[in-house]
């Protein structure tokens, strides 16, 4: 891989993880439908007037921006919003890997090896111990809510990368089209979801009353998360092997916790660490544990 390529790779592992923290700043001064509906709109307006349609049928830009984009960040941002921490919100998440695995062998008849079910195992064992551990009341505690609001964020990511899978292989199209395209249709259902939970009063509130730092995460969420995220990701993909760069989302995480520690003071207790380096070993075996039978032939 060449040098700036690898620079760019890490850039934007360090936009993801640090992105948690982005949205838990952000969601201080706005409530997160609204936080989530102003995103998509950033995301969509100006770039559609450059960016050309993908051709694509409706019903499957509407899936896709129904679940990678509603889906995943109304549960994700609802979860920051009513407590789960930041950095291991990044971890969680990260569970969309074994959703998606599971959906592509029920949906498209896709095989599971063997590393893949044990790495799955070990990281539901990971989460268990979590959840068995969430409590609202504990200091320093997750609330079982807030833990199961964002499984439900990662549910939603794998559904939308089924979808995605289905239109790479019938309707091939750029990324950064489906990207902005698909962030039209999140925008009335969060704006919607915001009238209907939050009020009008809280919207004109938030809205009057907006702080620089929300307009920053707005910013930040908009154009470096997503444009900048998901158009060089995809370039990469196209330019090299996957198992060159997929490897790098396992970063992710790792530069979640560390920003959430140093940015906002976030700290694990032993038993959340404990579990958290189960669900890492989880990620970890599910990703790389095929090449252990053939380092393990090649030392015979």
């Amino acid at each position: 891989m060449r040098f700036t390529d690898r620079i760019l790779a890490l850039g934007v592992v360090v936009t993801w993880g640090v992105n948690f923290v982005i949205i838990k700043v952000g969601l201080d001064g706005m409530p997160p439908f609204l936080l989530a509906g102003l995103r998509f709109t950033l995301v969509a307006f100006p770039a559609i007037f450059f960016i050309k349609r993908p051709s694509i049928p409706f019903k499957w830009l509407f899936a896709y921006g129904m679940t990678i984009s509603f889906g995943q960040f109304a549960f994700l941002f609802l979860g920051i919003k009513l407590g789960m921490p930041a950095g291991i919100a990044s971890l969680i998440i990260q569970a969309q890997a074994f959703f998606t695995m599971m959906l592509a062998a029920l949906l498209l008849s896709e095989k599971l090896r063997w590393n893949h079910v044990a790495g799955m195992l070990i990281a539901a064992v990971g989460m268990m111990l979590l959840a068995n551990a969430a409590t609202a009341t504990q200091a320093g505690g997750i609330a079982l809510l807030p833990l199961m609001l964002t499984l439900g964020a990662a549910l939603s990511w794998s559904l939308g990368n089924i979808t995605n899978k289905v239109i790479a292989q019938k309707h091939p199209t750029s990324v950064m089209s489906l990207v902005v395209w698909s962030a039209l249709v999140p925008i009335v259902p969060f704006f919607v979801c915001s009238w209907l939970f939050d009020g009008s009063r809280a919207i004109k509130d938030s809205l009057e009353n907006i702080s620089r730092l929300t307009v920053l995460s707005l910013v930040y969420l908009s154009f470096f998360a997503t444009l900048f995220g998901y158009a060089v990701w995809g370039q990469l993909l196209k330019r090299y092997e996957t198992w060159r760069i997929a490897p790098l989302s396992l970063l992710v995480p790792v530069i979640g916790l560390l920003s959430a520690n140093l940015l906002l003071g976030e700290t694990l207790s032993a038993s959340q660490g404990a579990s958290s380096l189960i669900i890492i070993a989880g990620l970890l075996l599910n990703m790389f544990g095929e090449f252990i039978p053939k380092l393990w032939n090649a030392r015979i």
